[in-house]
């Protein structure tokens, strides 16, 4: 029964990618329409700093308390509930006049981002077949492709000054609701298993003691703080530093922002097999160690190199985040909900914090110096030296009821 559970589960997988895509993809749109309503708000970056501020700060307050809460109480409907609170910001943002209303609609869409993060992951896993690392890829992978596809339809749709144009974002948020009413059937009739004993949840413990894993818990906090503060630098700002330093124009810059994303996406293909076939802990290093030279290379280079490189750290540093997240859901299988939901936050909360800082230290200085600033960011991640790797033969197979 089990096999047969998990092969059909695992179909499921790549509706919660495509739900994660539409989620993504709508949080994308922020960042993408920066120039725009820098421009026409006349905004500094300190503002700009602010919004985004605004928006990952409250999805990094609630996601550990959505997580928690839901580990008690599962939520079959709590991804619909995400999305819905998701198109009411959007459709606040559209109409937005003020940086205040704007800020209003940023904090709508980071609630609903905070509602959907993790319970979609805890579906992932719970869908994943014993297979966690891959099936975390599939989720990322949506994600990332959203997030990818945001600023090439801003660009497409909204710019260069249509701000009231973004409201046809609810299209595909109408989109993923249908797609969500199928997953809400599979995850009631999955927990309806689970309650009669006739599913066994596929989850894996590796035995630490809580001092070893509180230990692992912070290594993988230090190396989420490295990568995502320096990925709030390029998906925020990027589009500023090339428009600052090589003289583009807004839509020609948000197309090698799209390069980049896209190859964040790519990247989190490789992270979870990888993780799987190998061990987590080798790739988290890959993913550190690997991206490093060209981080520090990336802000003394012309716009071809600029592109590779980007393309090269987007592969590489995506890579590491499923497996970070498969790596802490092994030490706390009966979890999910707060792991998801504390890594997820802890990444909205130091990218809003980083965000905020980069946009005052932009104001007093320049793009261009924060980017030399930043580029020694992810030599923190060495800490993951540290971190033991998960012996595939001390992991028991546990019943749970998730």
């Amino acid at each position: 029964m089990i096999n047969n559970h998990s092969k059909a589960a695992f179909g499921i997988l790549y509706f919660i990618g495509f739900a994660h895509l539409i989620n993504d993809l709508i949080q994308g749109v922020i960042p993408s329409i920066y120039p725009l309503l820098k421009e026409k708000y006349q905004l500094s970056f300190i503002q700009i700093g602010l919004i985004t501020f605004a928006f990952q700060f409250t999805a990094s307050l609630l996601q550990p308390l959505v997580g928690r809460y839901t580990d008690k109480r599962p939520k079959i409907y709590a991804l619909i509930y995400g999305l819905g609170l998701s198109a009411f910001g959007v459709l606040l943002l559209s109409y937005a006049n003020s940086f205040y209303a704007i800020l209003a609609a940023c904090i709508l869409m980071g609630g609903g981002s905070a509602i959907f993060h993790p319970e979609s992951s805890r579906i992932a896993n719970l869908a994943s077949g014993g297979k966690i690392g891959v099936a975390q890829s599939i989720f990322q992978i949506g994600g990332n492709l959203g997030t990818a596809l945001a600023p090439l339809m801003v660009a497409l749709i909204v710019l260069p000054d249509s701000q009231d144009l973004i409201i046809v974002f609810m299209l595909p948020l109408i989109l993923g609701l249908m797609v969500l009413k199928e997953i809400t059937v599979w995850y009631k009739r999955y927990l309806d298993g689970v309650k009669s004993r006739k599913i066994i949840s596929p989850l894996v413990s590796v035995g630490f003691s809580k001092r070893k894993t509180k230990l692992v818990f912070g290594i993988l906090l230090v190396i989420i703080f490295s990568k995502f503060i320096y990925a709030a630098s390029l998906s925020n700002y990027y589009t500023f530093y090339l428009i600052e330093k090589f003289d583009l124009t807004i839509e020609q810059a948000q197309i090698h922002l799209f390069v980049y994303l896209f190859s964040y996406m790519l990247g989190t293909v490789i992270g979870g097999p990888i993780g799987d076939k190998f061990g987590r802990v080798y790739a988290i290093w890959f993913s550190v160690l690997g991206a490093i030279p060209f981080t520090l290379m990336l802000p003394y280079v012309n716009l071809i190199y600029t592109d590779i490189f980007m393309v090269i750290i987007g592969l590489i540093m995506a890579s590491a985040f499923p497996a970070i997240i498969s790596y802490a859901q092994e030490l706390m299988p009966n979890k999910l909900g707060v792991v998801s939901g504390l890594f997820y936050g802890f990444a909205f909360g130091v990218a809003a914090i980083g965000s905020a800082i980069i946009g005052v230290l932009a104001d007093y200085t320049s793009i261009y110096f924060v980017y030399q600033i930043c580029s020694f960011l992810p030599l923190i991640g060495v800490v993951c030296y540290f971190l033991p790797n998960l012996n595939p033969k001390k992991v028991r197979l546990l019943s749970s009821t998730a």
